[in-house]
Order: structure tokens, then sequence, then C-alpha cells
């Protein structure tokens, strides 16, 4: 388990542009495999067919399945910190912020871009092993996004509300996954049923 953590400190280096564009295939490669069959379901040989690499060159870039993993991992919690980089990019504030979460998703998933499976390695792997862990910790960094926009939205719970939307985002990154188009939007319109992110016209007089 050590070995395999371990292995996230190590940043193989890739000075040509070249090198980096043969690593960046393997990863998209592993990644579109990983999210439609699991990782257990994945062979080496197989990993190495789709990327279009010869072995030595597969190995010269990830000298193990488990270092592949790691990276595809990095690679889906940069995806997940992009949907709340792109809301506060947006230029939106309050609630209107929290909610552009959503449209980004639904963005990626209308571009098959959908940010990872982070959610089905924790649950195909259990909570346990260090790919799920590394894969909480990845979750657990756009958690701290979505905490921080909350707050500068002037929101009263920050936490419970990030939370909330984490979960909406999870939920709908799997139903995309099983095939629901529309998941970001009927996301969103949970999300904007949370009293904490209703206006005073969805809130309605006060009895």
């Amino acid at each position: 388990m050590q070995v395999l953590l371990a292995a996230l400190s190590v940043s193989p280096a890739a000075p040509l542009r070249g090198r980096r564009g043969t690593r960046a295939r393997i990863i998209a490669a592993a990644q579109d495999l990983f999210a439609t069959r699991g990782i257990r379901g994945v062979g080496i040989d197989e990993l190495i067919t789709r990327s279009g690499v010869a072995k030595a060159t597969f190995y010269r870039h990830f000298r193990s399945k488990d270092v592949l993993i790691l990276a595809c991992l990095q690679g889906w919690g940069r995806a997940r910190a992009a949907i709340a980089e792109a809301a506060r990019a947006s230029g939106k504030s309050g609630r209107e912020a929290l909610l552009a979460l959503f449209d980004t998703l639904d963005g990626m998933f209308r571009q098959g871009k959908a940010p990872g499976a982070l959610e089905q390695v924790i649950i195909e792997m259990g909570p346990e092993h260090p790919f799920a862990q590394e894969a909480a910790r990845q979750l657990d960094t756009t958690l701290q996004q979505i905490e921080e926009i909350a707050a500068e939205a002037g929101i009263d719970d920050p936490e419970g509300v990030a939370c909330t939307l984490q979960a909406l985002i999870c939920g709908a990154v799997v139903a995309a996954v099983e095939g629901d188009a529309q998941a970001a939007a009927h996301a969103k319109r949970m999300a904007s049923a949370l009293p904490s992110l209703m206006d005073e016209r969805d809130a309605g007089p006060d009895p």
C-alpha cells in the first residue's frame, strides 16, 4: 500500500513534446477503459494495445499498471477541480456561482467529457484500498473548492452546502455514466431547491 501511495510523489520527466503526447495518449486510453470496465477488468496488455504504443514505450512512461492508475486518478481529479474553477471564472456571484457548477458539468457531459469515474473507483475497490483513498482525496479537493465558493457567496453554512452540492455532482456523474443525458440539469434543479440557495422569489412570502 505504501509503495502505491509513494508513487504519487513521482512526476516522470517528459522534456520533449513527443514524450508528453505519448504519456497523455496512454492516460487517455486507460481512463476510457477504466471508466467503462473498471480497474480490475482491464489488463496491462489491453492497456498497451489500446494506447497504440510499444510495450517498451509504455513501461518507459509507466513502470506498472498501478502507477498508470494513480496518474489516471490525478487526471480525473484535475477535471473535477476544473468544474469549480470554471464556476469561479463565470463572473457569477452568490447562489448563481454555485449553480454554475452544474452548468459546467452539463457542458462537459454534452461534449462527452465526463469528469472522471472517481466514485466508481471507490465503489469497485472498497474505501480502504489505496486507489479508493486517492480517489477520495481528489474529491476532497473539489469539496474544499466548493466550500470556498459558498463562503464567498455569503452562505450561512458553507461546509454543509458544499457537502450537499458535492453529493449532487457525484450522483450526476454516476447517472451520466449510466446514460442519463440530463443528469446535470436534474442535479441543478435539486440544488436550486435547497433553502440556502433559494432567492427571495423562490422562497415565496413568509407564512
